[in-house]
């Protein structure tokens, strides 16, 4: 087992200033294109940039694209956020549609995300002083000792009447109402 993960910054999950509450706004603040213009490993890059980058820019307004050729160096995608954290990508031999999904993984991505050790899977800014919630907590006492499979238990607690329930009712109500009726008449006719 590797130790490498010790080595990587921690931290929380977490939004950017509350993103995505109000309205959504993308953290990718610029990328950069780095390519050969005749290197053979700069070919997917350099399709790209033939094909796809102009609709790219069209479809995200907010994001500025710089196209940086270099001689004799592989392709390159570097990432810029809004915080400041910079993403740097090696491209070499890939293919204009693998370029295209690592774009996007940029586009979606808040920074070095992917390279931040979790501490713990959830965060909060203002904890409980009561302690977390589990579902045991607020089960009665009588549930302590019952044994399971328990049929009581597997009912739902407050289910709304169906409107099969609701006919079924309807009907026995005026049966009730019939038979009251029918036995006043019965009452009338002996009292005469």
């Amino acid at each position: 087992m590797s130790n490498s993960h010790l080595f990587l910054k921690s931290g929380f999950p977490r939004a950017p200033l509350q993103n995505g509450l109000g309205r959504y706004v993308c953290q990718l603040q610029r990328i950069t294109l780095k390519f050969c213009k005749n290197n053979g490993s700069s070919r997917g890059m350099r399709d790209f940039i033939e094909n796809h980058l102009l609709d790219f820019a069209k479809e995200n307004p907010g994001i500025v694209v710089y196209v940086k050729p270099r001689r004799h160096r592989t392709p390159v995608l570097v990432g810029e956020y809004l915080n400041g954290e910079r993403e740097w990508m090696s491209c070499r031999n890939s293919t204009q549609e693998e370029i295209s999904k690592w774009i996007d993984l940029l586009k979606t991505q808040n920074g070095s995300s992917s390279s931040l050790r979790l501490r713990k899977m959830w965060h909060t800014e203002v904890p409980s002083i009561q302690g977390p919630w589990t579902p045991f907590l607020l089960r009665s006492p009588d549930a302590q000792g019952q044994a399971y499979p328990s049929v009581e238990a597997s009912k739902p607690l407050e289910t709304p009447q169906t409107a099969t329930e609701k006919l079924i009712e309807l009907f026995r109500q005026q049966q009730l109402e019939a038979g009251e009726e029918a036995h006043d008449v019965l009452n009338k006719k002996r009292a005469e």
